[in-house]
């Protein structure tokens, strides 16, 4: 679908699929239910990476930003999963079903960035009464953001933009954190 939903017809998808119309209707019977399909897909794979690397207890926060932010620019190729994730992204401010999905996905990768945060918070690794149910959410904005700009500039260097995130958290805490109301 390297036009975008819209512009895709269901022949061909059917085409690049190499297989049957019966086989292609048979397992999606609409183009929202073949996006869905993609959607999931894609999803299950980025999660699944990005859980095993937030489950490795030892690693220190910088490191595991560094490979998140690795498994986010391998996917920013044109057969990665970033570009379908953006054209999801878009199709889900539309259709509801889509929306729903994206919600509970990306309510599941910012769950996995809290858990981070939670540890670098045990470790030491963030300021003092830093609350990980805040600073997850950040984690992830950061590390979805440099798909974002690789994919919408093209000029966002990996190691430079480790660099950046490294020079943020490797910060020593000082104080407390308290956000004023």
């Amino acid at each position: 679908m390297t036009d975008g939903f819209h512009a895709t017809s269901m022949q061909q998808v059917i085409a690049e699929a190499g297989l049957s119309v019966g086989a292609v209707y048979r397992y999606f019977p609409s183009k929202s239910d073949l996006i869905l399909g993609i959607a999931e897909q894609l999803a299950e794979g980025i999660t699944g990476q990005l859980r095993s690397i937030a489950d490795a207890q030892e690693r220190s926060l910088v490191d595991v930003m560094e490979s998140a932010i690795g498994v986010v620019d391998a996917n920013t190729g044109p057969d990665g999963a970033l570009p379908m994730a953006v054209q999801v992204w878009a199709e889900a401010q539309r259709d509801p079903v889509l929306r729903d999905l994206a919600q509970r996905i990306y309510g599941q990768i910012v769950e996995v960035y809290v858990r981070i945060a939670g540890r670098a918070a045990a470790r030491g690794e963030l300021p003092a009464g830093a609350d990980p149910a805040a600073v997850g959410p950040a984690l992830a904005a950061l590390v979805v953001g440099y798909g974002l700009l690789k994919l919408l500039t093209g000029t966002v260097e990996l190691d430079t933009y480790r660099a950046g995130v490294r020079a943020i958290l490797d910060s020593p805490p000082t104080g407390d954190f308290t956000l004023d109301p």
